[in-house]
């Protein structure tokens, strides 16, 4: 693969006046202006040239809120306030993120504001560029009206996409289908069931006319696959599970993706943890866009320093626990020397990296979705969910002996750190062991240039198994569940134990990090049951939900300054 093609490598101009929101303020006389010198978005997506730039905006809108700690990133709304995970770090009520639902979550919170602002964003930019290219000369595009369409499409992707999650958040929210162009003070409250309708027209244009797999301009641009996906799953939303098998289906049979089920990739031969199997070699760096590699669908682009452009991601920073913090052995050592660098022992470990338990997941996450196939599931051994840690410490007696907490006389002073921070199993798929290209007196400081999966062929069998236990039909979806299961070498699960809960946990097993969980609870309408059951933070438990916090609240921020029209709140906030 020719890295100069990925889209994230280059470094295009990004038009200063796409970055109208839903709170522009841009005066009349900007709108009576007739560009004939310089770039708007006017003149700029008349030419294929300038379509590309505005795509290219927004895919790196998109992967900046994707990998951020307050906007509507799959690092932080994976975990937090779901049955999945909390924050470790500061398990308590104040964290800055939904430790507890009652505490935490206002209508002036970092996270409901920024997230509501940073979808509504993409959304404006793909209006305009919709918008533009519209109006654009098909003789300008490659393809003619194929090529015109292909920008459209993808535009109408992200529209449906963004919408996807601030509809799940928010309930009832507006509506828009074209730019925001003035200052506007009179939105209002669409209902759900038309945003879904939205959605379903866009994904639905975006599969028509989306370039196949394989055929896109660059790694991480957007293929039929992933629109059908979407559809699919917003045909459940909409309680259509017939058309939500069928939108699958077309995912299933028509492109060619398959679950990897053998070793592959940059990283044989060279297995940190002394061993691995498929499912390790799908997060391994520069394994994602590999063209053997048929599972990914989309894949978010990351490249490393000196790429310009080229971003990073904190997953290894969010995910795992700050061992580096543990203080002394029980014999009164330093309990974590670390690598040395430049003469000096950094107390970090190239393997772990520098995580900070920004994300600690649930005793349902690290022991319950195991039991069953503790020694046999791939996804549950060592080398993918790391356990056992040791210290570090020459001239101790405990030097490379696993660490227990129980060994300390006196006790240690604070047990819920010590749980909660300091110790806790570690996915490695977050890691990128030995492979840090910055900080190295950090051990990568946290950050990792691995690129991510955005959409995996293994979420959408288990979307269709979703779709199925709808119909009634728990036969066909343990057959979907099992294909996942048995990459894995799982027990393959009988159809007569397979219902949604099964779902939920599976989701858990293969996509933890990854998907969107509060976005799946809320669908199942498992969001109030499973938080309440499974989110075991000790100074929180089960995140203080109520049923209130179904949704979000709309931020106070939008409420004060829509004065042209009602915006009511959200019940309860």
């Amino acid at each position: 693969m020719d890295k100069n093609r990925k889209i994230f490598g280059q470094k295009y101009l990004i038009i200063a006046a796409m970055a109208l929101c839903i709170f522009s303020s841009c005066g009349k006389s900007v709108l009576d202006e007739h560009p004939l010198d310089f770039l708007s978005p006017d003149n700029a997506y008349l030419t294929e040239a300038g379509a590309l730039q505005g795509i290219t905006a927004i895919h790196d809108r998109v992967r900046s809120a994707y990998y951020s700690f307050g906007e509507f990133g799959v690092m932080n709304w994976a975990t937090h306030g779901s049955d999945l995970g909390y924050n470790g770090e500061v398990p308590g009520p104040g964290s800055g993120y939904i430790n507890s639902y009652k505490d935490d979550l206002t209508p002036v919170a970092r996270m409901d504001v920024d997230t509501w602002k940073a979808g509504f964003e993409v959304i404006q930019w793909a209006n305009v560029l919709i918008d533009k290219v519209q109006q654009a000369d098909s003789t300008a595009f490659q393809g003619g009206d194929a090529g015109k369409n292909k920008y459209i499409a993808e535009a109408r992707f992200f529209r449906a996409w963004s919408y996807r999650y601030l509809v799940s958040t928010y309930g009832d929210i507006p509506l828009l289908k074209e730019p925001v162009n003035s200052a506007k003070d009179d939105f209002h409250r669409d209902p759900v069931a038309d945003i879904h309708n939205l959605m379903v027209e866009d994904f639905k244009f975006a599969a028509e006319h989306l370039p196949r797999r394989g055929a896109e301009d660059a790694p991480g641009r957007i293929t039929q696959g992933p629109a059908w996906h979407y559809l699919a799953e917003t045909y459940l939303e909409q309680g259509e599970a017939q058309l939500a098998v069928d939108a699958a289906s077309h995912v299933i049979n028509d492109y060619g993706y398959a679950l990897m089920t053998n070793r592959f990739g940059t990283g044989l031969g060279n297995d940190v943890f002394g061993s691995g199997d498929a499912y390790y070699d799908l997060f391994h760096f520069g394994n994602h866009n590999l063209a053997e590699n048929t599972e990914a669908m989309w894949v978010i682009q990351v490249e490393p320093p000196p790429t310009t452009g080229g971003g990073q991601i904190a997953s290894a920073y969010i995910f795992g626990p700050r061992y580096f913090d543990i203080g002394l052995t029980p014999d009164g050592k330093k309990g974590f020397r670390g690598e040395l660098y430049n003469g000096v022992y950094t107390g970090y470990s190239d393997t772990l990296g520098r995580p900070t338990a920004n994300c600690r997941g649930t005793s349902l996450v690290y022991y319950h979705i195991w039991a069953s196939d503790w020694n046999t599931d791939d996804r549950n051994k060592e080398h993918n969910l790391k356990r056992n840690f040791y210290y570090d410490s020459p001239g101790s007696a405990y030097d490379h002996h696993k660490i227990d907490f129980s060994l300390y006389n006196p006790a240690r002073p604070d047990p819920i750190a010590d749980t909660c921070k300091i110790i806790f199993p570690i996915h490695i798929k977050f890691t990128d062991p030995l492979h840090y290209f910055l900080q190295p007196n950090r051990s990568g400081g946290g950050i990792t240039h691995k690129d991510w999966y955005a959409l995996r062929f293994a979420e959408t069998l288990l979307l269709r198994a979703e779709a199925y236990i709808d119909l009634g039909k728990p036969d066909l979806a343990a057959a979907d569940i099992n294909k996942v299961r048995e990459r894995s070498h799982a027990t393959p699960v009988d159809p007569a134990d397979v219902d949604i809960d099964y779902v939920l946990d599976e989701r858990a097993r293969e996509l933890y990090g990854e998907e969107w969980r509060l976005i799946i609870l809320r669908r199942t309408g498992k969001l109030i049951e499973r938080v309440r059951k499974y989110n075991d933070n000790p100074l929180c438990p089960g995140a203080n939900i109520e049923e209130r916090n179904i949704h979000w609240p709309i931020p106070q921020t939008q409420i004060d300054l829509n004065v042209g029209a009602e915006f009511p709140q959200n019940t309860g906030y």
